[in-house]
């Protein structure tokens, strides 16, 4: 028996349904993002602030890229697999320069984007940047679309790892096209680059039939839904909105082509520290990529350890590539599963959450027992408890991680 609360990871008898990707359709191959990306992007954090004369430390600038490029170092990120920092909006200046090429704003960023690029490498990580397939990014800066083999042309000539690419300002209809357009462009430079694509959350808004097997073969990572704002009522719509599409998302989802529920906000102003190990447990359930947007320098140490739990992460980053599911809800106490390594006898271990939405203040145990969720093993448990310190009985959740099966 369980208590509601509790985010779990156990061995089992194979159960539930799975859908392997491979083999089904073709993916992307570019050898990138086997596992879900991780690292750190400027967006849900810092928006779009380009008043540096006001706010010279929370303003989109060089000097915030470097920072935080030096704390994912210093405080150990770096060191449990956080690799990218990524800039998001509002680097740009106002017009392509005279030669038709991307600049940068000369007063927030003046010394230019390759040399920003070098000092996140010089530490050991892989730089990041934004930009959008419509002829204006969100904030308003210049677009790709007109521009598409000299933008990617340039992000490799930046030494670029990692892109994000927009979607304002641009027809819906046309983004299979030009999305895949834009990633043929990217992998024609010879540079490996990590390509995230933003166009099913705008076709979703539309209420479009997405091409999900097209996003396979052009993008490493997609957005599925709307911006996470720093608040728990957008994690758990996120969270419920990927459980209600999980029967069509789960299946494209697997090493090198990953559904993107968005960033981590944790250590920012709208989480408690039980909603925020909520977070990163369906996180690394759903196989999301882990791209926090917080201040890495002014981390309380509860949240710094949730984002640098070793265990959790290496749930997100099983290499079997396989998406949780939402599996059995009741009395607003949620189960979520996903198969795990190891895998002994054609049996997968298992990451289980029981997640708690639980709103009345109920202060005695909710018990949960295997055979509710489907889990029967004839040889028994294992379990180990991935956050050993939680005792509260109010929003949290919890994982245990199944090592070995008994005989």
């Amino acid at each position: 028996m369980f208590q509601s609360s509790m985010l779990t990871r156990v061995g089992l008898s194979f159960l539930l349904p799975v859908v392997y990707w491979l083999g089904q359709s073709h993916c992307l191959d570019n050898g990138l993002a086997l596992t879900p990306p991780m690292g750190w992007m400027a967006w849900q954090r810092y928006r779009c602030n380009i008043d540096c004369d006001n706010y010279p430390d929370e303003c989109i600038s060089e000097n915030l890229f470097k920072r935080m490029a030096d704390a994912l170092v210093s405080e150990g990120y770096k060191d449990v697999g956080y690799e990218y920092v990524i800039i998001d909006d509002c680097w740009l200046e106002n017009k392509r320069g005279a030669n038709g090429r991307l600049e940068p704003d000369k007063k927030r960023f003046p010394n230019g984007i390759k040399a920003l690029s070098d000092y996140v490498h010089s530490k050991g990580l892989k730089f990041g940047i934004y930009e959008d397939y419509g002829t204006k990014t969100c904030a308003g800066f210049p677009g790709v679309i007109d521009n598409m083999k000299l933008d990617a042309q340039t992000f490799a000539e930046w030494e670029v790892d990692y892109v994000k690419l927009d979607g304002c300002y641009a027809s819906v209809f046309s983004m299979d096209e030009g999305y895949r357009e834009f990633g043929k462009y990217l992998n024609e430079t010879g540079r490996p680059m990590v390509y995230s694509c933003s166009l099913p959350a705008y076709q979703e808004e539309r209420k479009m039939q997405i091409n999900f097997t097209n996003l396979a073969e052009v993008c490493n990572l997609w957005r599925n839904y709307d911006d996470i704002d720093d608040s728990w009522y957008s994690v758990s719509t996120i969270a419920n909105y990927f459980a209600t599409k999980q029967d069509l998302w789960t299946q494209y989802a697997g090493p090198g082509h990953w559904n993107d529920p968005d960033m981590l906000i944790i250590g920012n102003f709208g989480l408690s520290y039980e909603q925020s190990k909520a977070q990163m447990s369906i996180w690394a359930i759903i196989a999301a990529p882990l791209i926090m947007s917080n201040n890495l320098q002014n981390m309380k140490p509860e949240f710094k350890e949730i984002l640098q739990n070793k265990k959790i992460l290496a749930i997100d980053q099983d290499p079997l590539g396989i998406q949780g599911r939402r599996i059995y809800v009741e009395k607003n106490i949620e189960t979520w599963t996903r198969p795990v390594t190891p895998v002994a006898e054609d049996k997968y271990s298992y990451a289980v959450a029981f997640v708690s939405k639980r709103t009345d203040g109920r202060a005695f145990p909710y018990n949960v027992t295997l055979s509710n969720i489907g889990l029967t093993n004839p040889y028994g448990y294992k379990f180990e408890d991935l956050f050993p310190d939680d005792v509260s009985n109010s929003r949290r959740a919890r994982i245990l991680e199944r090592r070995h099966f008994q005989r």
